[in-house]
Parts: structure tokens; sequence; C-alpha cells
């Protein structure tokens, strides 16, 4: 069993940078695969970007290529989302998962681990 809390959300002005972070339990996590996912109010859950059990392979949705990355510290059992230049449209809850399988996975219906999420607002 694997827990995920998300922390690092909050009000950011258009432009601006947040970190994300995501604490796992448990002394398997060097081994799974992790990912981040929003949801937009309204809208359904998308995938924003996914690390490999390593960090040495990572891959990003479109919308946050070149301003997103991903990364993570297996020692200190934590997966990263640096998120520069922010636009309103990166509005959403974002949630960090999880699973077993190790290599890169972008479906949310791969992951079997789920944090309850953190809300960033992207506005003036």
């Amino acid at each position: 069993q694997v827990q995920l809390v998300e922390s690092g959300g909050g009000l950011v002005q258009p432009g601006g940078s947040l970190r994300l972070s995501c604490a796992a339990s448990g002394r398997t996590f060097s081994s799974y695969a992790m990912g981040w996912f929003r949801q937009a109010p309204g809208k359904e859950r998308e995938f924003v970007a996914a690390i490999s059990w390593s960090g040495g392979s990572t891959y990003y949705a479109d919308s946050v290529k070149g301003r997103f990355t991903i990364s993570r510290d297996n020692a200190k059992n934590t997966v990263y989302l640096q998120m520069n230049s922010l636009k309103p449209e990166d509005t959403a809850v974002y949630y960090c998962a999880a699973d077993p399988k190790g290599h890169i996975l972008s479906y949310y219906y791969d992951y079997r681990y789920w944090g309850k999420g953190t809300l960033v607002t992207v506005s003036s």
C-alpha cells in the first residue's frame, strides 16, 4: 500500500511559478512510476506529466511542455512538479499518482494509487 500526499498548491498570478510536492509512504517508492494529473471544474481529469521509476524518462502533455518539469528524489520518497509561466487555464486540482509498473504511464487508469489533490489557482 502506498499513500500519497500533495502539497504546494495555492493562488498565483499569471506568469508566476509554483512547485508541487508529493510525499509517498512505503519502502518501494523508488520502483514506482509517478505521474501528475489535473482536473478543472466541469472537466475530466487530464494527464500532465509522468516520470519513470529511476527518473531517467519523463513525458509531458503538450499543454505544459516547456513550462512544467517533473522530477523525483527517491531518497526522500518525493516527486515534484515545477510549474513556470502559469496561465489561467492551468487552474485545477492537481493529483499525484503512483503505480508499481515502473515505466512511463500517461493514462489515469494505469495508476493504482492516488493522492487527494492540491488546488492551484492562476488568477490576477
